[in-house]
């Protein structure tokens, strides 16, 4: 799954000589949190958020009233809030990649380059989803969780003993346990098509241990 999978293409965008107001307003209208922000030729120098707005704002305790805040606030203009070191993605990008960036840099959004031109946005939400549906979270089914060794055709045995089930993966994740190194991983699987008891007595000869099956 890459980037262009999730994206939204042609993402809501606003000039840098915006009022802040008004991108706040836009946002809301929009139901977005974050807007990237192009010069005069289209070229992407920054992106605001729903954040960098908030602070900018007037602190609640402020001697101000609310018509000096209102005018303070015509006057600032989105080019002094927003980010203007940005970092962005590909369409090729894989989607782990995607997440792997968000995390480490602290950020819900990469604007998607094509080149120099700005093709749409990816978002924390875009990968919560894609995650759900890589997990089976949006299918109906037996969810199974279980501790197995680590080593190669692990995963073609568990694929085997579910079929020999009578069940369908449709829903997938692994990863190392947290206890032992990498020794042993943690497989979530969402399958359809077998019951639940068969399911769980087809893989407790492949498991060091089932740890949790529901439906």
């Amino acid at each position: 799954m890459f980037v262009r999978d999730r994206m939204t293409a042609d993402p809501v965008v606003v000039a840098s000589d915006l009022s802040v107001p008004d991108a706040l307003a836009l946002m809301r209208q929009k139901k977005v949190r974050r807007l990237p922000v192009l010069d005069a030729k289209g070229k992407l120098v920054g992106i605001v958020s729903e954040k960098d707005i908030i602070y900018a704002s007037p602190s609640p305790s402020t001697t101000l009233s609310m018509w000096e805040i209102h005018s303070l606030l015509g006057k600032l203009k989105v080019e002094k809030v927003m980010a203007k070191d940005v970092v962005t993605v590909t369409g090729d990008t894989p989607i782990e990649d995607a997440a792997r960036i968000m995390a480490e840099r602290k950020i819900g959004g990469l604007p998607v380059m094509r080149g120099d031109r700005l093709v749409g946005i990816v978002t924390e939400t875009d990968l919560f989803r894609a995650f759900t549906g890589i997990l089976g979270g949006f299918r109906e089914g037996v969810r199974i969780t279980a501790r197995v060794k680590n080593g190669k055709g692990m995963m073609a045995r568990i694929a085997q003993a579910v079929a020999d089930a009578g069940g369908d993966i449709v829903g997938l994740g692994v990863h190392d346990s947290t206890d032992d190194s990498g020794a042993t991983w943690v497989v979530a699987m969402k399958v359809q098509g077998a019951p639940k008891q068969k399911l769980a007595d087809a893989l407790k000869p492949l498991a060091i241990e089932i740890i949790d099956v529901r439906e």
